[in-house]
């Protein structure tokens, strides 16, 4: 059975005496900088960019070089973006690197596709939070905490796991929870919802619009009803806490009925054979290559769906109606 992790489980003294690099200052970075500082936790910060390096001053840190930071800490919490780090790792991270340093990483991406690879003599492992960058600082405040998945990737020293679980429940994920799981687990589940899940949503959803408004419904309606009621949020955050069946069966019986009798429809649109397609696809590794290939040549492929997106009429719509109702 998959272990979940809680605060009974940590010991907050292992970092004692310890300091984290906290290297990238992004949404996520700064969020864990700032959790961690509150915690007690002796925090660094390396940068590359002058921009976030004023940020991380006004927000009572000191910045500094990566590579100088590197030697001065016994952790580093690698924050950057999962196609710049690979570059950033081999030549300011890697150089500098000691026996006994813990690595951690906030995405299994690049372990799981062999972009970096850590030398044998240090510890590896991931913090990889559920939600994003400023619901990290948010939940910490609040103190209801935020789930994350936790693993690790290699045991060098035989304290890499109890560091791990010091580390989470200094960041705030402890009081929520952790499941342990591999980096490439990680980074296939956080792929699979992003090409399977996602897109799919968004054809329902662009092709339910374009429907109703080619029937005449007004488009102020359609886009209300279909999106900016947040009618769907309140499912899904009903659902975080009490299971999606739960949530369903707050609507009208009038609605659950036709939930649950035109379910067998969808069935049959053959979802289970796409999906497995694209997980294998993510699993042999084929998206990592092309995403890497995309990157390299400057986001071609990108602009131009991102562009085709933008024209779409649908998104006029939209914004009309987020105006009109603001």
């Amino acid at each position: 059975m998959t272990t979940i992790y809680r605060e009974a489980d940590a010991n907050l003294s292992l970092l004692s005496g310890k300091t984290v690099g906290i290297i990238g200052y992004g949404n996520l970075g700064r969020s864990l900088a700032m959790n961690l500082r509150d915690s007690r936790v002796r925090v660094m910060i390396g940068l590359r960019e002058d921009e976030t390096r004023d940020h991380a001053r006004q927000d009572g840190f000191d910045p500094g070089d990566i590579e100088r930071v590197v030697p001065r800490c016994h952790i580093l919490l690698l924050l950057l973006s999962n196609v710049v780090l690979p570059e950033v790792y081999l030549e300011r991270i890697s150089p500098y690197l000691q026996r006994g340093h813990l690595l951690v990483f906030a995405s299994g991406y690049n372990l799981a596709f062999g972009y970096v690879e850590p030398p044998p003599f240090v510890d590896v492992g991931m913090i990889a939070p559920r939600t994003i960058g400023a619901a990290v600082r948010s939940r910490y405040l609040e103190g209801s905490g935020f789930y994350s998945f936790v693993g690790v990737a290699q045991d060098a020293t035989g304290t890499t796991l109890g560091s791990l679980l010091a580390l989470a429940m200094a960041m705030g994920s402890l009081r929520a929870g952790a499941i342990e799981v591999s980096p490439a687990q990680e980074a296939q589940l956080d792929l699979f919802v992003q090409q399977a899940i996602l897109p799919a949503f968004q054809h329902v959803m662009t092709t339910a619009a374009a429907l109703l408004l080619q029937q005449g419904y007004p488009p102020e309606a359609v886009m209300l009803d279909l999106i900016l009621s947040g009618e769907f949020t309140d499912y899904l955050s009903r659902a975080s806490q009490d299971g999606l069946l739960h949530a369903l069966r707050l609507s009208s019986l009038t609605g659950q009925y036709g939930i649950f009798s035109r379910l067998p429809r969808f069935q049959e649109l053959k979802l289970e054979g796409l999906m497995d397609a694209i997980l294998e696809e993510i699993r042999r590794g084929d998206f990592a290559a092309e995403w890497s290939r995309e990157y390299e040549n400057g986001y071609p492929n990108l602009s131009k769906l991102l562009q085709a997106q933008e024209q779409l009429t649908l998104w006029a719509l939209e914004q009309g109606t987020l105006d009109r109702l603001k």
